[in-house]
């Protein structure tokens, strides 16, 4: 197994880390990729009122999920647990206790490349893993990198060197970036749910009030809640809710503002959907209490109002999303059906369940209810008692 080792601050973890990484993970055809935040860098202090390691490491998280590589690649917070300084020699050891088999190769940028030797313990470095260096253009840096591989070829016999130019790679400094995010700018230098983040969180002064954001800024702040395979569903349903509304003459901003959030919890597992169900007094009843499903439509609801203020047609229509309820307002109906029919879902039936929802909204909702009652029915699942009595109001 081939794998590629990258750390850094990742303060904050931009565009530039990503094509960087995903191009030498590429190039090298290497197996897995791990991310690793640094706890406390040896070559330079954490600028002052830089996030928390916690924050980094998810930042991190949410950076890596942009790679679109999977399970292939992982972020790592051995050197945020570890004591001291955060030597790379250090953390090599400890990968390759958990990987005694692989073949690693410790990723880094040229100012990294051409000042290894002066790192702590090269050797212990060099001895186990490759050196794989990247730059911007070859005229920027093959001719530093000739020099500094012949010096290091001479110095250290056994290593392993491999350099390449990245033309498409973004070329932005953190500081530089920064400086950027705390005058409102960078949004472009950043995977989207890296940028939501440190807005939800106020990070290097960027701070937004979540309770009156611009569509513009709740689609990443939004984002940044998902895990990365569901990002497409819901920009998907912010489209498919964009048209409902268009179509029927429902608000359209309030159908963009529920579709980019009523999914806002559902990453969340049964403890925390519990644990934020208790926080906000949600009352459950007997199947919403072992129905993990069930619950992020409730939670979600809670965060939309008490996070990012919105009105009561949006709660509402977030915390009906999933079950239905008898006599639907037209917003509700039509987030719960841009939910079901948008782009990326494809199941038996949904063209027709489109077709249909384009020519009568009701007609279209009976028909969605439905086919969830008919499919919970041939798994031998319960379904809500919210969701027959819709059935059963628009049927009467």
């Amino acid at each position: 197994m081939k794998i590629g080792v990258y750390g850094g601050t990742f303060n904050p973890p931009h565009l530039g880390h990503l094509t960087a990484a995903r191009a030498v993970f590429d190039l090298l055809k290497l197996d897995k990729l791990l991310l690793v935040p640094a706890g406390l860098p040896p070559h330079k202090a954490l600028p002052a009122g830089s996030p928390t390691a916690e924050r980094r490491l998810e930042m991190t998280r949410l950076a890596a999920e942009q790679l679109g590589l999977g399970d292939r690649v992982q972020v790592l917070d051995l050197e945020l647990r570890r004591q001291g300084k955060s030597y790379t020699a250090d953390t090599l050891s400890q990968i390759r206790e958990l990987y005694p088999e692989a073949e690693l190769w410790l990723l880094m940028g040229t100012d990294m490349f051409l000042t290894l030797q002066t790192w702590h313990e090269p050797e212990a470095i060099f001895a186990q893993a490759g050196i794989a260096a990247f730059g911007r253009t070859e005229e920027d840096t093959e001719e530093l990198f000739s020099v500094q591989r012949e010096y290091l070829y001479r110095t250290y016999p056994d290593a392993r060197i491999f350099t390449l130019t990245i033309p498409g790679v973004v070329d932005i400094s953190s500081t530089e970036l920064r400086e950027q995010l705390s005058a409102d700018r960078g949004a472009n230098l950043l995977a989207p749910a890296v940028y939501g983040y440190i807005l939800r969180e106020g990070l290097y002064g960027a701070g937004a009030d979540l309770k009156h954001l611009p569509l513009s800024k709740l689609r990443p702040v939004a984002l940044s809640y998902l895990k990365h395979k569901r990002i497409p569903h819901v920009l998907g349903t912010e489209q498919e809710a964009i048209r409902l509304a268009e179509r029927y003459g429902a608000d359209v901003e309030k159908a963009r503002v529920g579709a980019l959030l009523h999914d806002c919890t559902k990453k969340l597992d049964m403890e925390a959907q519990l644990a934020l169900c208790r926080h906000y007094g949600i009352q459950l009843d007997e199947l919403e209490q072992k129905a993990l499903k069930l619950l992020h439509a409730k939670t979600g609801a809670a965060i939309a109002r008490d996070v990012f203020g919105v009105d009561e047609e949006i709660y509402s229509a977030i915390l009906w999303h999933t079950t239905g309820h008898a006599n639907m307002t037209l917003l509700e109906k039509i987030l719960y059906l841009a939910d079901y029919i948008e782009p990326s879902r494809d199941f038996p039936g949904v063209d027709k369940l489109r077709a249909v929802c384009y020519k009568n909204l009701d007609a279209g909702l009976l028909m969605g209810l439905e086919m969830t009652i008919g499919e919970m029915n041939a798994m031998g699942n319960p379904v809500h008692h919210a969701t027959i009595e819709a059935r059963d109001a628009l049927k009467g």
